[in-house]
């Protein structure tokens, strides 16, 4: 525990400079993040982007102050997360129901759905990150940053300037190599995807390595049994789930293509029950930690009231617990609009009042659920990589569900469509308090290692959720109106954005209420989720909880393409090794945290080249690409090549930065 006399010292925190710099960051951020969403598929986040901007830009005022810096981003951090709305919002394009964004029921969802994420994960907060031994690869490494970078950190001279060089020198080198990857000198990824024996309908599979150094550095940060459970998805999916399927597809173009399609129609699905299960198992286990999260922050509350305040230590200073169900309940009543004013927009005036309360039911329930899930996943593997779209997909399930089971059978033939739209809308506010929990928790741990007070993050967040809700709408309907959605009524073929998630999750509530989903395959990964749970309670058990086999992780790797996932497993075992070297020095502990920061500095290069980068394809500045496809080949290698060199210079060089300090 602090001492409580030190956790009531005034000091510079939360401060009007620094809500407008983290403002003006997330407006450019979240720009940035909604059309790089649209095109690739993926958002990136921006905690240690903002973090980096926000030491360089207020390093000139002599009063800042690392917990300044950490409110910065902050704010900033809700561009990255609320921009994960084009996984579904889209979709009401896509099925010809909205024509454009209007901006008033699209700014209601983000910044209605963001301030109750933030509400939810006030009490998640103790039960997730303050009692809890999740990584947060992410989170640890924005305070490592925040620490190096601030220089507000309580190590040696010698070991702060060698930990600052490992940040440095971490983050160029992604950042270069990122820079690179952009003009296709180098690929991009080492893929390859071939039949497994001979003949036109022979299974196929195939992999995917990305060259990202920042996914390499997640691995390192979270660890081996992480990085092991999700191969052991990768396994499950590339190796039975692919080849099984791949015979049935109807795609006949090339090999490719065949794997592609057989994993987004079919292993998704199987991957969204491993998740479903996983979460629900997750959830069971998390009912105690979250009961006595309730009661602590209730504790506090009575002592804030008896105006001893200052006597707590500075991670009970929540927004009063009070305050926080008066927020919700009246952040309940434009929803309830919301969902009765589109719901008489529909066409099903006659059921509104059904729908409102059924609505608002089921996104208080359901909101508070995703929230814990998708904050637990956030501390497991960091929440760039946690896989809203897996929760979007079981969300508008369960809606579709119950409007097929509560009000279609009330409907006459051919309004189906409403209930579509009606799925979708309610899932965007659902989608959107997961998305900003997931990302409030990962904030909160990074303040918690810098000492920060979470009341003063929370209401940050809360700033940013109004700012970037204001950004999201007009940036959706900028590139509507020149773009268009890929599947939409009027996209022009070729220009068209693929938006992906979105076109998935639409077409998962049109194949609900149509009856025309396959739920074996959904069963079939509910039915693995059982048997890892079992394989997980085994394993902690034989190694006496040292090792662990995470359902929620492996689940991860049978939804997450291997792009995505076979770099943080070998970034698990890069980190697992170069560990196991640093038990052999002098100062162990120094020797890993001198990994941790070169990991940490990985990510900070990659996510600052990758803002610069959708900046640059969002306004059309320049061409990025120097080469064309007939380099792809050469590319490979050449990429391939100096990528594991660079790799492996780089941890040669934290081994010799560890020495140098400790010397």
């Amino acid at each position: 525990m602090a001492n409580p006399q030190n956790a009531a010292a005034p000091r510079k925190e939360f401060t009007l400079r620094g809500i407008i710099l983290g403002i003006l960051i997330t407006v450019a951020f979240t720009a940035a993040n909604v059309f790089f969403g649209l095109k690739a598929g993926l958002t990136f986040a921006t905690s240690i982007p903002a973090a980096v901007i926000s030491m360089a830009l207020l390093r000139g005022f002599k009063d800042s102050t690392i917990q300044e810096n950490n409110v910065v981003q902050t704010v900033a951090s809700a561009a990255g997360t609320l921009s994960s709305i084009i996984f579904v919002l889209p979709g009401l394009v896509m099925i010809g129901w909205w024509t454009h964004f209007p901006f008033w029921e699209s700014f209601l969802i983000c910044g209605l759905g963001g301030i109750l994420g933030v509400m939810y994960s006030i009490p998640l907060r103790r039960a997730l990150v303050t009692n809890s031994d999740l990584p947060y690869p992410e989170g640890v490494a924005c305070a490592e940053v925040l620490k190096v970078g601030s220089g507000d950190d309580t190590k040696g001279v010698e070991e702060s300037r060698a930990g600052l060089l490992a940040v440095m020198w971490g983050a160029i080198v992604a950042a270069a190599f990122a820079a690179v990857v952009a003009t296709k000198v180098f690929a991009s990824d080492v893929a390859n995807y071939f039949r497994i024996g001979d003949g036109d309908k022979a299974p196929v599979s195939g992999y995917d390595f990305s060259l990202s150094m920042a996914l390499l550095a997640v691995g390192h940060l979270v660890g081996l049994w992480v990085g092991l459970a999700m191969l052991l998805g990768a396994v499950i999916a590339w190796v039975w789930g692919v080849p099984h399927y791949s015979v049935f597809s109807t795609v006949t173009s090339n090999v490719a293509d065949i794997a592609g399609d057989t994993w987004s129609h079919k292993i998704r699905f199987i991957g969204a029950g491993t998740i479903g299960v996983s979460a629900i198992w997750t959830l069971l286990k998390l009912i105690k930690p979250v009961i006595s999260g309730l009661t602590s922050a209730m504790a506090a509350s009575k002592v804030r009231k008896a105006g001893q305040l200052h006597t707590l230590d500075r991670v009970e200073h929540d927004i009063p617990i009070g305050v926080v169900g008066a927020i919700m309940l009246a952040s309940f009543v434009p929803i309830a609009w919301l969902f009765g004013h589109f719901a008489n927009g529909a066409g099903l005036g006659d059921h509104m009042w059904l729908l409102v309360i059924g609505g608002l039911v089921y996104c208080v329930v359901m909101s508070f659920l995703v929230s814990a899930v998708c904050g637990y996943m956030a501390g497991l593997i960091g929440s760039s990589n946690s896989p809203l779209s897996g929760i979007g997909i079981l969300v508008v399930i369960g809606a579709a569900l119950l409007l097929v089971f509560a009000v279609k059978p009330m409907l006459q033939p051919g309004q189906e469509k409403s209930l579509v739209a009606f799925a979708l809308f309610v899932t965007a506010v659902v989608f959107t308090v997961a998305a900003i929990a997931n990302n409030n928790l990962q904030d909160l741990k990074t303040g918690q290692l810098v000492d920060a007070t979470p009341s003063w993050q929370q209401w940050a967040l809360v700033v940013g959720v109004v700012a970037g809700a204001a950004v999201i709408p007009p940036v959706l309907d900028l590139v509507n109106q020149a773009y268009g959605f890929a599947g939409a009524p009027g996209a022009v073929a070729g220009k068209a954005l693929p938006a992906p998630q979105a076109g998935l999750i639409s077409a998962l509530a049109q194949g609900v209420i149509q009856n025309n989903i396959d739920w074996s395959l959904i069963e079939i990964g509910a039915c693995i989720g059982v048997v890892l749970i079992i394989l997980d309670a085994i394993i902690q058990k034989v190694t006496n909880h040292k090792g662990h086999c995470s359902p929620l992780a492996v689940g991860l790797g049978i939804y997450l393409p291997t792009s995505a996932t076979l770099m943080v497993v070998v970034g698990s075992l890069v980190g697992a090794l170069y560990d196991r070297r640093a038990e052999r020095s002098k100062r162990p502990e120094a020797a890993k945290q001198m990994g941790v920061l070169l990991a940490s500095g990985m990510i900070v290069g990659e996510g600052l080249i990758g803002v610069l980068i959708a900046g640059v394809v969002a306004f059309q500045l320049f061409p990025l690409e120097l080469v064309g496809d007939g380099f792809a080949t050469a590319a490979k290698w050449i990429g391939g090549g100096v990528f594991v060199l660079v790799i492996l210079g780089l941890y040669r060089y934290a081994e010799a930065l560890s020495k140098r300090a400790g010397a």
